[in-house]
C-alpha cells in the first residue's frame, strides 16, 4: 500500500520540488498540498494522509499549532517538520507538539525519503545535522515538562514576559511592579533560561505566538 503524503509549505516552488521528487518513489503518493497552517489542518483531516511534511513557519497558524491540532484529532498520523530553523527551541516545540521527525530544508533529498519511511514504523527521526544532543535533551525534558512550555513560568514571570514583549525596559518593569531592578533582571533571566530564548526580539515573538500579548 502506498504511503499517502500531504505537503505543507508556504513556498510554492518548494512544494513543487518536493512533489516532483517524492512522486518518483513508487510507494509514495502525494495526496495534497497546503500553503498555510489552517488549510493544512483542514486537508489533513479530510485526506487522512499517512505522513504530513510540515514547515514550522506558516501563515495563519504556525506548524507547531497545526501539528498539535491535527494530532489531537488523528493521533496515528505522522508529521515530519521540514524547516529552515535549526534552533533547539523550534525542534523541541515541534517534538512536544507530537511531530515524529525534524529535518532541515538543506538536507539531502534521500534523507527525507528515509525519514518518511522511518517514522511509519513508530520511530522518531531527528536529522544528524541538528546535533546528537537534541534527542538526549528532548528525552530528558519530556520526563518533567508540561505539554506547553509556557506553563513552567510562574504568574510573576508571565506578567514580566508580557511587559518585556510590550517594549518595557528592565528599569521600567521594576518601577511598574514596585520591585528592585536586580529582582526584575533576575526574573527576566529566569524566563529566558526556562524557555531557552535569549533575545528580547525572540521573547516578543514568542509572547505573540503564545497569545501573551496581542498585536492590534
Amino acid at each position: 500500500m502506498n504511503t499517502k503524503i500531504l505537503l505543507v509549505d508556504d513556498h510554492q516552488i518548494l512544494r513543487e520540488g518536493l512533489r516532483s521528487m517524492l512522486s518518483k518513489q513508487t510507494d509514495f503518493e502525494i495526496v495534497g498540498e497546503a500553503e498555510n497552517g489552517k488549510l493544512a489542518i483542514e486537508m489533513a483531516l479530510k485526506l487522512r494522509p499517512n505522513v504530513v511534511v510540515m514547515d514550522v513557519s506558516l501563515p495563519d497558524v504556525n506548524g507547531i499549532e497545526a501539528t498539535k491540532t491535527i494530532l489531537s484529532i488523528e493521533s496515528s498520523m505522522k508529521i515530519i517538520a521540514l524547516s529552515m530553523h535549526s534552533e533547539k527551541r523550534f525542534v523541541m516545540n515541534m517534538l512536544r507538539a507530537g511531530a515524529s521527525g525534524y529535518l532541515l530544508k538543506d538536507c539531502a533529498f534521500e534523507e527525507l525519503i528515509s525519514a518518511i519511511r522511518f517514522v511509519q514504523t513508530d520511530n522518531l527521526y531527528i536529522s544528524p545535522m541538528l546535533g546528537s544532543g537534541i534527542i538526549k535533551d528532548y528525552l530528558k525534558q519530556i520526563s518533567h515538562l508540561p505539554d506547553d512550555e509556557i506553563d513552567i513560568l510562574s504568574a510573576k514571570e508571565r506578567e514580566i514576559l508580557k511587559l518585556i514583549a510590550s517594549g518595557k525596559s528592565v528599569k521600567e518593569i521594576a518601577f511598574d511592579l514596585n520591585i528592585s531592578g536586580k529582582t526584575a533582571e533576575t526574573h527576566r533571566q529566569h524566563i529566558m533560561d526556562k524557555l531557552g530564548i535569549y533575545t528580547t526580539a525572540e521573547l516578543t515573538q514568542y509572547a505573540i505566538m503564545k497569545g501573551v500579548i496581542v498585536i492590534k
